[in-house]
């Protein structure tokens, strides 16, 4: 009797736990684009680590005129942990224990989603590991923001076979956006929204255009006033988009989908008119073709903030896909 009472235990626990890990894998996740729940107890959070936080995650924004967050924070007390805040993508737990540990667990309580587990038994041993493991902690959260944003622009897209016959690549662009302006080598899709536009540009420079390294930024900046100034104008003459020369682009050399690339971020204005805006550019190193491939966003929002506009223009872009075959089916 006692050993089968052993087995109904062992084979309910068994159920339970295999239940578990099903239901935890097929929740899905929800929340806006960018967002943190901070799981940590008031008194941590009105203290140092909560400062240190604030100032990893929360930070302005590079390349945005105004300053706008990083992520948006919003913060629960430990015990509320089980409930509505464990369906959010990305959930830092902060705790005050004898055991110091930080630790990642992908889809914890549902799906995709990144449980960061930070404990320590005092405050300064849990600083330490904030400033330790923030950088990794950002970059996870990125990517699955980059994903996110991407899956739901997959769920309505528009035809991209003029892309994928001009420059034999495709991107996944959602739907609103139209072509505004086409050239051999140039391609411009705008989308209106409710109180300005977003835009992407897509065209190709030589592989030498970049011959020498150390001028990479003045390159970038030389080719986005040239493109402005042959295709993009504002209602009044004498009118183009030009980089604003106030604030230097901030660099970054990265890679895009397997190929060498440059970020450039920065803001934009139109000459001899007062409207502008934050860009971001991606001038990718595509030696098959003999060519950089140069793929930008820019939006003009006057007032309003613009990060979540921006982040998905940068998803836009990275979804990139090169060597497509003309007779690709259409998307």
């Amino acid at each position: 009797m006692k050993k089968a009472l052993f087995f109904v235990l062992i084979l309910s626990g068994i159920f339970c736990s295999c239940f578990q890990k099903r239901n935890n894998e097929t929740e899905k996740t929800s929340g806006k684009i960018n967002t943190i729940s901070v799981i940590i107890d008031d008194q941590l959070w009105n203290g140092e680590v909560g400062d240190s936080i604030r100032n990893k995650f929360a930070s302005p924004v590079i390349g945005l005129p105004q300053e706008e967050p990083l992520f948006t924070i919003n913060q629960y007390p430990v015990k509320l942990l089980e409930g509505f805040m464990t369906n959010s993508r990305n959930i830092i737990v902060v705790k005050k224990q004898p055991e110091n540990k930080f630790e990642i667990v992908r889809n914890e309580y549902a799906s995709p989603q990144n449980v960061f587990h930070i404990s320590g038994k005092n405050a300064a041993v849990i600083l330490g590991l904030i400033e330790t493991h923030s950088p990794e902690i950002i970059q996870r959260m990125r990517q699955t923001e980059i994903a996110e944003n991407q899956r739901i622009i997959d769920t309505a897209r528009i035809n991209t076979q003029k892309i994928r016959r001009k420059f034999k690549i495709d991107l996944h662009i959602p739907k609103g956006y139209n072509y505004v302006l086409q050239r051999r080598k140039f391609i411009w899709l705008k989308k209106e929204i409710t109180s300005g536009n977003t835009s992407i540009l897509i065209y190709q420079l030589p592989l030498n255009s970049f011959a020498d390294d150390r001028e990479v930024l003045q390159h970038i900046i030389r080719s986005r006033d040239s493109i402005g100034r042959l295709y993009i104008h504002g209602t009044a003459r004498r009118t183009q988009m030009v980089t604003e020369d106030s604030y230097s682009p901030y660099l970054f050399h990265t890679n895009i989908n397997g190929k060498e690339a440059y970020e450039a971020k920065g803001t934009w204005e139109l000459s001899n008119d007062y409207m502008s805006g934050p860009f971001i550019n991606y001038s990718i190193i595509d030696r098959t073709k003999r060519r950089i491939l140069v793929l930008e966003g820019f939006c003009y929002d006057p007032s309003k903030e613009k990060r979540d506009l921006m982040f998905e223009l940068e998803a836009i872009i990275k979804s990139v896909v090169f060597s497509v075959k003309e007779n690709k089916k259409k998307s």
